[in-house]
């Protein structure tokens, strides 16, 4: 199950803003984060799939789920307007951010292309 974080266990898990200008990332493996909020359609559409997601790429991707209406300052951070958002954010390289509720396959796409992990075997 994607795991819900708070300030605190995002600056040691994903990026430490207070200390860091430049992106640096803090995980040791690719993350996807969801910015959600519990009134959101969108949100509630996508969230099973990032459920079946974190159980198929165990091990390989870290999925986070940040509550925008919880955790403001971090959605402030980082310039959320619309939910979801979400954050991919590869080992080695920039984060890119997508905007609205996307398809699992489109999803995989992305952690092909964006994350550099091989899709699972099933």
């Amino acid at each position: 199950m994607p795991e819900h974080l708070t300030k605190d266990t995002f600056l040691t898990k994903v990026f430490n803003y207070e200390e860091n200008e430049e992106w640096k990332f803090e995980g040791d493996k690719p993350c996807l984060i969801d910015f959600y909020a519990d009134w959101c359609g969108p949100c509630k559409m996508i969230a099973p799939i990032l459920d079946e997601l974190s159980e198929e790429y165990a091990g390989k991707i870290d999925i986070y789920k940040v509550n925008t209406e919880e955790q403001q300052e971090l959605a402030a951070v980082f310039g959320i307007q619309s939910i979801p958002s979400l954050l991919f954010c590869p080992v080695d390289d920039k984060p890119q951010m997508a905007m609205g509720a996307m398809p699992k396959a489109s999803l995989i796409k992305a952690f092909e292309e964006v994350l550099k992990v091989p899709p699972v075997q099933n």
